[in-house]
């Protein structure tokens, strides 16, 4: 098995690029004067106050990192957007979004690489998001910097930047090609606490390359790490296939999707430590592979008032999953 991987899966990270991108299916059509996506939903706030926050999905250039598990470059761009597009894009979305009081300005990738949020667009951004409370935006720790700070005197109103720290796990970092380290991280998250710039922090559950039954113990790690740097906020992303190079990791057995009950351990851990907000990614929860059909629904329901609340409320039962187990 681990021969064929090598053979599959390159060692070094030019060839991963490669070989990640030649498993993909064909990336959406989108449009660079309009975003791909819009939403406004409620959020437990850092105040732990319940506020609706307008999401925005920017369309732009493609990521420059070609991590092996992600399929947000499926709705982005080949090419740079044009100057003014960005702006145009978020007026787009919030003249047909209900009023929020926080807004998220989602890009699948990096909101500070100048190739896809052309930075000479900042002020006008900075400009629409002003009425907001909070400005949440996605930034790679290696791109984290002055333009950070820039971009926060320019907003007016509380900075947030959220940073994929994936997982803590040393020879599982590596190999999703994401090119950062755990030192990385660690110090672009202290120069965001410097420069009093919040952090929420993303951590994937069952990540490929870790076996199923070392999944928890992985992300509770991952949940502390990301608070000894200061997270305010951290989100669990049960890890998903679709994008085509994990379709081609499960085939060899490097990647299965975690099993609800891990997600909801993990949830449980990160709330009782009592050091940040912890979210769990429900995006797709209800459409889980494997999942009992009988209690899904009251489960995901579970995991969204715990979301809201930042309270671990009792495990659902179901005798249909009883009889399996």
């Amino acid at each position: 098995m681990r021969k064929e991987l090598n053979f599959l899966y390159p060692m070094q990270s030019q060839e991963r690029n490669s070989w990640v991108v030649n498993q993909r299916p064909p990336r959406n059509a989108v449009d660079p004067h309009r975003p791909y996506a819009f939403l406004v939903e409620d959020e437990c706030s850092a105040d732990m106050e319940v506020v609706p926050v307008a999401t925005v999905f920017l369309t732009n250039r493609e990521c420059p990192w070609r991590c092996v598990m992600c399929d947000l470059w499926k709705n982005t761009l080949t090419e740079s957007v044009p100057a003014g597009a960005i702006p145009q894009q978020i007026e787009h979305a919030l003249a047909r979004l209900p009023a929020a009081r926080n807004i998220k300005l989602y890009n699948s990738g990096s909101f500070f690489d100048e190739r896809a949020i052309p930075k000479e667009d900042h002020a006008a951004i900075a400009r629409i998001v002003g009425r907001f409370e909070r400005t949440i935006v996605e930034c790679h720790p290696s791109l984290v910097g002055k333009s950070c700070v820039g971009f926060r005197d320019l907003i007016g109103n509380h900075l947030e930047i959220a940073m994929g720290l994936e997982t803590v796990h040393p020879a599982v970092l590596d190999r999703l090609n994401k090119r950062m380290t755990l030192d990385r991280f660690a110090r672009s998250s202290e120069y965001l606490k410097e420069n009093n710039i919040d952090l929420r922090v993303f951590i994937l559950v069952q990540p490929p390359f870790m076996r199923p039954e070392e999944s928890l113990h992985w992300a509770q790690r991952s949940l502390d790490f990301a608070f000894d740097c200061g997270a305010t906020a951290a989100t669990l992303i049960p890890t998903r296939g679709g994008n085509g190079a994990m379709e081609t990791l499960a085939q060899i057995g490097e990647f299965t999707p975690p099993a609800l009950a891990t997600v909801e351990d993990a949830a449980s851990y990160g709330l009782g430590l009592g050091q940040g907000r912890v979210f769990v990614d429900l995006w797709e929860m209800n459409n889980r592979p494997n999942a009992c059909q009988f209690c899904l629904a009251d489960r995901a329901d579970r995991l969204h008032r715990m979301n809201l609340s930042q309270q671990v409320f009792p495990s659902i039962e179901c005798s249909h999953c009883e009889a399996l187990s």
